[in-house]
C-alpha cells in the first residue's frame, strides 16, 4: 500500500536547498485528521520552530470541517507540535541555532499504516542566481525531453 499525499509544499524545493529529510508524527485533534482525510491543508508559507526544547510546526492551514463540532473552530493555523525521536531532535537544534540551517515541511501524508506524517527537510536558502540556475536547467531538461519525444513520433 502506497502512501496518501495530503498537502505539499511545492515552493520549499524552489526557495531551498535540502540538505536532509525526516520523517516526523504530529499531534491533531480528531476534527483536524478528518480535514486531512478530506485533503483540507496547505503548507504553503508554513516552517518549523523549536518552543521549549520541543519542534512546533508553524502556519500550517489545516481547515475546519463542517460537519465536525460547530460550537468549537480551532484555530486553523495553531502551531502543531511535531514528534521526533530525542537524537532527531537534538541533531536538528544543533543544525538550526550553531549553523543557521532551516527546517521546512515538504508533505503532510498517511503512511502505510494509515498515520499521519510530516515530512521535513534541514534546508539551506538559496539565493536568485541559484533560483534562476535551477529554472534555466528545469527548462533545457523539459526541451530535451519534447524534442527527443517529437523526434520518436
Amino acid at each position: 500500500m502506497a502512501i496518501n499525499i495530503v498537502a505539499q509544499n511545492k515552493k520549499a524545493r524552489h526557495d531551498y536547498e535540502i540538505i536532509e529529510k525526516f520523517e516526523a508524527g504530529i499531534v491533531l485533534t480528531g476534527a483536524e485528521v478528518k480535514a486531512l482525510r478530506a485533503k483540507r491543508a496547505n503548507l504553503a508559507d508554513a516552517f518549523c520552530r523549536f518552543i521549549k526544547g520541543e519542534l512546533h510546526i508553524m502556519n500550517a492551514h489545516i481547515s475546519h470541517l463542517e460537519t465536525t463540532n460547530k460550537y468549537f473552530v480551532p484555530d486553523t493555523r495553531a502551531p502543531r507540535k511535531l514528534l521526533l525521536h530525542k537524537k532527531e531532535l537534538a541533531k536538528l537544534y544543533v543544525k538550526v541555532h550553531k549553523e543557521g540551517l532551516t527546517i521546512v515541511p515538504l508533505m503532510i501524508y498517511f503512511n502505510e499504516r494509515n498515520i499521519a506524517k510530516v515530512s521535513i527537510a534541514l534546508a539551506k536558502g538559496k539565493k536568485l542566481h541559484d533560483k534562476r540556475a535551477d529554472m534555466k536547467e528545469k527548462t533545457l531538461k523539459r526541451e530535451a525531453q519534447q524534442a527527443m519525444k517529437n523526434k520518436s513520433v
